[in-house]
C-alpha cells in the first residue's frame, strides 16, 4: 500500500523540481512601464502578465528556464533566467516592418494604454486556455462586455451563422479587420430572430480563435478612419505569427439539460481539435499555419406538449472546418512583402417549426406522424491578402489588396412539396447566395518625432469592389403544382427564377488622419475620409481625438466624429418568398427587393446612408500600484436606420390586391424608417495582488447601454401606418439588440501549476413583443419579460508538464435559464427568443492544450 502512496509523492516531487519564482518589471527604453506586458517560459504553456507599475511574478518549471517577453509594437525578447531574480527586461520599440497597428491608432508608437479612444485587448491564449467556449463569437460574449451575439433558432439563415453587435448597435455596424485590413461580410441578411434583424454582418466564426495572437476591440466610432460600417467601432483580428513552436489544444464538452420533454440530462455535443505551427523564413520572416475542427451538436429544449408549436428547438448542428495562414518575408532590408487568409467550410442542419400530423402542410402518406423540416447549409467562405510594405524616402508604405467571398447555399431535408402529393421527394436544392469583395489599399504613414513632441501623418485610399448574387433552386423547391395547396419545400421555399440576382458596385475612398503631441501630456487628433459610392453617392467624415495626461495615475480623453454605413448590397436587391408562423398559424410572406414593384407602388425611396454621430468622454485612472481603472460613456445617434418593416397584409387598401396576385399573405421590405439614439458608459476595473504564494488577477467589467427609437419616418401614402411601417415587435427587436447592462466580474487565481478562474456574470433585463400584440385585445399579455439573470463560470487548470496542460471547468454551471414564455406566442416558437446568455443551460467541458 506504501508504494501506491509513495508514487504520487514522487510523480509531485518531480514536478516541483527546478521550480523558480521570479520577480521583475517590464520597461520601455525611457524607463516607462508596459503594462499588459506578456511574460512566457519558453517551450511551456507557462506564462503570466505585466501589472499596473510593469511588475510580473512567474513561478519557473524548466530546468534552464528561459523567458520570453513581448508587448503590442515593441521587439520580443528572450532571457535565459540562470538564477537571476529580479530580472528585469527593457524592450524595443520594433522596426516598422515588424509593428502591427493597434486599431485606432495609425501611429506605429502609439500603445494602448496611450490611445485615447477605448480600446480591449483580448489576449486570445489567455482566453481560450481558461474558458469553455469554442468558437469565437462565444469568446468575445464572454470576454467584453460591449459585445453580444446569442446563437438563434428557428432563424432560417441565422441559425448557421450567429448575429453580434457592439455596443447595441446592428451587426452591419462594426466593422472587422483582420492584421488591419478590411473583412469581407457574409451573404446572408438576417429575417428573423432578436439580434441583427434586417441586418447583414461579418460571419466571426468562420475565423479560427487557434490562428489569432489577439483581437483589439475599438468602442468608439472610426468611420473618418477605416470608412463604412464602423458606426459602433471596429475589431481588428491579429494573426499568430510565431515560429519554431506548436500549439495543439483538444476541447470536449456537452450541455446539462433543464427542460427537456423526454429524460436526456446531457445533449449538445461540442468537439474541437486544432493546431498550430510556424516556420522562420530567413532572419526576420515567417510562414504559420493553422488547421481546426469544430462540431456541435443539436440541443433539444423543446420542454412544451408536442400539439402546440415544435418538437425540435434547440441549437443546431454544425461542423466547421478552417484553414488559415499568415506570412511575412522580407525581400530587403527595407521591405518585405506579406500574404495571409484563410478557408472556411460549414456545414450546418438547422430544425424549421413541426408540420403536425393533421396539417395542411403534410402528407400523411409520407410522414403518418408529421414531419420537422432541416435547413441544412453549405456555406464555404474564404479570404487572402497580399501586398508589400516598407520604407520609402522615411515613409511607412503598404500597397496592398484582399478579396473576400462568402456562399451560402442551402438544401431542405426532411420535407416535401405539398403540391406534389404522394409523390413528393423529400429532399431539395434550395439555392442561396454570394457576396465578394475585393479591396485595393495605398497607405502612407511617417512620425515626426522632432516636430512638437511627435507629429503622426497617414494618408492613404482604397478601391472596393463587391457583388452580390442569388441563385435559384430546384424547380420543385419553390414551385406550386396544385393551386389548392401549399406549395414549395416546407421549411424553406426555394428561391425562384424572379429571385436570381447578379449585382456589383465600386467604392473609392480618400483619407488623412494625423495625430500630434502638442506636449508630453497633450495630444490632438484629427482624420477625415471622403468615399465615393458608385451606386448612391459620395460622403465625406470627420473624427477629432483628445488626450490629456494629468498626472502619471490619471488621463482624460475624449473623442467625437460624424459617421456612415452604406446600405449593404443584401439589404437592396435581397428577395425571397418564405412561410413565417404567426400564433402558430403558417403565413406566406414576401420580402421584396427595394425596387420592387410592390415598393414602388407604395412610394417607398430608393435606400440611402445610414449616418451618424459619436461622442465618447472618458477617463483611465491608477488608483494604486496594482489597481486600474477607465470609464467611458458614449452617445450615439444613427438617423436613417435601414431596418427591417411590419408586415403589411393582403387586406390592405394599398397593397392588399398586389399581394393576393402574388399568392401572399404579407409582405415585408427595408426602408431607412428610423432613427436611434443610444447612451451608454464602459467601466472597467483591475486589479492584482499576491495572495499566499500565488497571484489573484482581478476584473471588473461593465456595459451600461440604452437605445430609444426617436422618430418613424414614412411617405405620404403610409401616413398613418406607422404602427404596421415599423409596429412594437420590430421596434423591442432593434431595442433588445443588447440587454441594458452586462456586467463581468472575474477572479483568476494562479499557484504554481495551478490555476483557478472564477466569473459572474449579470445580464439586464430584455423585453420583446410577442404576436399578441397584432390580436387588437388589451387585456393580453404583448410584451415577454426576461428578468436580469446571473450565470457562474468555474475552471480550475493543471499543467501536467511544462508542455501540457489540463482544464476542467463549466460554464453557467447553477444552469441558469431566461424566462419561460408562451411558445405559440415567441419568434423563435419556443419557450424562450434568444436573450442574455441563450437558453443551453450548463456546459461542462475539458480542454488539453499542448504548447512544444
Amino acid at each position: 500500500m506504501k508504494k501506491f502512496v509513495l508514487l504520487p509523492v514522487f510523480f509531485l516531487s518531480v514536478m516541483a523540481y527546478g521550480q523558480q519564482v521570479i520577480t521583475g518589471r517590464v520597461t520601455d527604453r525611457q524607463g516607462e512601464a508596459l503594462v499588459g506586458a506578456t511574460i512566457v517560459e519558453k517551450n511551456t504553456n507557462n506564462g503570466t502578465t505585466t501589472n499596473a507599475t510593469g511588475q510580473y511574478q512567474i513561478t519557473t518549471r524548466s530546468a534552464s528556464p528561459v523567458l520570453v517577453f513581448s508587448y503590442v509594437g515593441f521587439q520580443r525578447t528572450e532571457i535565459p533566467v540562470n538564477g537571476q531574480t529580479p530580472l528585469n527586461a527593457t524592450l524595443e520599440e520594433a522596426n516598422t516592418l515588424t509593428q502591427v497597428n493597434v486599431v485606432g491608432s495609425r501611429n506605429l508608437n502609439r500603445s494602448v494604454t496611450d490611445s485615447p479612444s477605448p480600446i480591449d485587448l483580448i489576449d486570445i491564449r489567455e482566453v481560450t486556455s481558461k474558458t469553455g467556449q469554442l468558437d469565437l463569437n462565444q469568446l468575445l460574449q464572454f470576454a467584453a462586455p460591449s459585445f453580444n451575439s446569442n446563437r438563434q433558432t428557428g432563424s432560417d439563415g441565422a441559425d448557421h451563422v450567429d448575429p453580434a453587435t457592439l455596443r447595441g448597435l446592428g451587426p452591419d455596424q462594426t466593422l472587422v479587420l483582420i492584421n488591419g485590413k478590411r473583412r469581407h461580410q457574409s451573404s446572408l441578411v438576417n429575417l428573423f430572430g432578436t439580434r441583427g434583424r434586417g441586418n447583414t454582418g461579418t460571419d466571426l466564426n468562420a475565423i479560427s480563435a487557434a490562428a489569432i495572437e489577439r483581437i483589439e476591440i475599438l468602442r468608439d466610432g472610426a468611420s473618418a478612419q477605416y470608412g463604412s460600417d464602423a458606426i459602433a467601432g471596429v475589431i481588428n483580428i491579429v494573426l499568430k505569427s510565431n515560429v519554431n513552436e506548436f500549439t495543439g489544444n483538444v476541447n470536449y464538452g456537452m450541455y446539462q439539460a433543464k427542460y427537456r420533454f423526454d429524460d436526456k440530462k446531457f445533449d449538445g455535443a461540442n468537439v474541437n481539435v486544432n493546431a498550430n505551427y510556424g516556420w522562420r523564413i530567413g532572419r526576420e520572416g515567417f510562414v504559420n499555419l493553422t488547421a481546426d475542427y469544430n462540431f456541435r451538436d443539436h440541443t433539444q429544449r423543446a420542454n412544451v406538449p408536442t400539439d402546440i408549436a415544435r418538437r425540435q428547438y434547440g441549437d443546431p448542428k454544425i461542423q466547421n472546418t478552417s484553414f488559415y495562414v499568415n506570412s511575412a518575408i522580407p525581400v530587403s532590408a527595407n521591405a518585405q512583402i506579406y500574404a495571409f487568409g484563410g478557408l472556411n467550410l460549414r456545414r450546418g442542419d438547422a430544425y424549421a417549426w413541426t408540420r403536425f400530423a393533421d396539417s395542411d402542410r403534410n402528407i400523411p402518406s409520407i410522414y403518418p406522424n408529421g414531419f420537422d423540416p432541416i435547413i441544412s447549409s453549405n456555406i464555404v467562405d474564404g479570404s487572402f491578402a497580399a501586398g508589400i510594405r516598407g520604407l520609402w524616402k522615411g515613409w511607412n508604405v503598404d500597397l496592398g489588396n484582399v478579396f473576400g467571398s462568402n456562399r451560402f447555399h442551402y438544401t431542405v431535408n426532411n420535407t416535401l412539396n405539398t403540391s406534389l402529393g404522394a409523390n413528393s421527394p423529400t429532399s431539395f436544392d434550395a439555392g442561396g447566395f454570394q457576396l465578394q469583395q475585393n479591396v485595393t489599399g495605398l497607405h502612407f504613414t511617417r512620425n515626426f518625432k522632432n516636430t512638437l513632441q511627435g507629429l503622426n501623418i497617414a494618408f492613404g485610399s482604397e478601391f472596393r469592389a463587391e457583388r452580390y448574387l442569388i441563385f435559384a433552386g430546384e424547380e420543385a423547391s419553390y414551385r406550386n403544382y396544385d393551386p389548392t395547396k401549399p406549395g414549395g419545400s416546407q421549411g424553406f421555399p426555394g428561391y425562384q427564377p424572379g429571385d436570381v440576382i447578379n449585382k456589383g458596385r465600386t467604392n473609392l475612398g480618400v483619407y488623412v488622419d494625423t495625430e500630434a503631441d502638442i506636449t508630453n501630456a497633450f495630444m490632438l487628433g484629427a482624420a477625415v475620409r471622403f468615399e465615393n459610392y458608385s451606386d448612391f453617392g459620395s460622403t465625406l467624415n470627420g473624427k477629432l481625438s483628445t488626450r490629456l495626461r494629468l498626472s502619471d495615475k490619471f488621463t482624460l480623453r475624449a473623442t467625437a466624429s460624424t459617421g456612415f454605413r452604406a446600405p449593404s448590397l443584401a439589404q437592396i436587391y435581397f428577395n425571397s418568398t418564405f412561410t413565417n408562423f404567426v400564433n402558430g398559424q403558417p403565413v406566406e410572406v414576401l420580402l421584396a427587393r427595394n425596387n420592387s414593384a410592390v415598393t414602388q407602388k407604395l412610394g417607398i425611396p430608393s435606400l440611402k446612408q445610414e449616418t451618424s454621430r459619436n461622442l465618447s468622454v472618458g477617463f483611465t485612472g491608477r488608483l494604486a500600484s496594482n489597481f486600474t481603472v477607465t470609464v467611458d460613456g458614449y452617445l450615439v445617434n444613427v438617423k436613417d436606420r435601414v431596418v427591417l418593416t411590419g408586415a403589411f397584409t393582403n387586406d390592405d387598401p394599398d397593397i392588399g390586391a398586389d399581394l393576393q396576385a402574388l399568392r401572399v399573405g404579407q409582405a415585408q421590405f427595408f426602408t431607412n424608417a428610423v432613427s436611434t439614439t443610444t447612451r451608454g458608459l464602459d467601466v472597467i476595473l483591475a486589479h492584482s495582488a499576491a495572495l499566499g504564494r500565488g497571484r489573484l488577477n482581478t476584473t471588473l467589467a461593465a456595459n451600461f447601454n440604452r437605445l430609444t427609437v426617436d422618430e418613424v419616418k414614412t411617405n405620404d401614402r403610409l401616413r398613418g401606418k406607422e404602427d404596421t411601417y415599423f409596429d412594437l415587435r420590430e421596434r423591442k427587436f432593434v431595442e433588445a439588440s443588447a440587454p441594458p447592462s452586462k456586467i463581468n466580474l472575474t477572479l483568476d487565481y494562479g499557484l504554481d501549476r495551478w490555476t483557478i478562474v472564477a466569473r459572474a456574470i449579470r445580464f439586464g433585463q430584455v423585453e420583446l413583443a410577442n404576436y399578441n400584440v397584432y390580436e387588437g385585445d388589451p387585456t393580453l399579455n404583448f410584451l415577454d419579460v426576461y428578468t436580469p439573470r446571473i450565470t457562474t463560470d468555474l475552471s480550475v487548470g493543471y499543467r501536467l508538464t511544462n508542455q501540457v496542460r489540463l482544464t476542467l471547468g463549466g460554464t453557467n454551471i447553477f444552469n441558469v435559464y431566461p424566462n419561460l414564455h408562451d411558445p405559440t406566442l415567441t419568434e423563435s416558437g419556443g419557450a424562450w427568443d434568444p436573450v442574455q446568455m441563450g437558453s443551453n443551460g450548463a456546459f461542462w467541458y475539458a480542454k488539453l492544450n499542448l504548447r512544444f
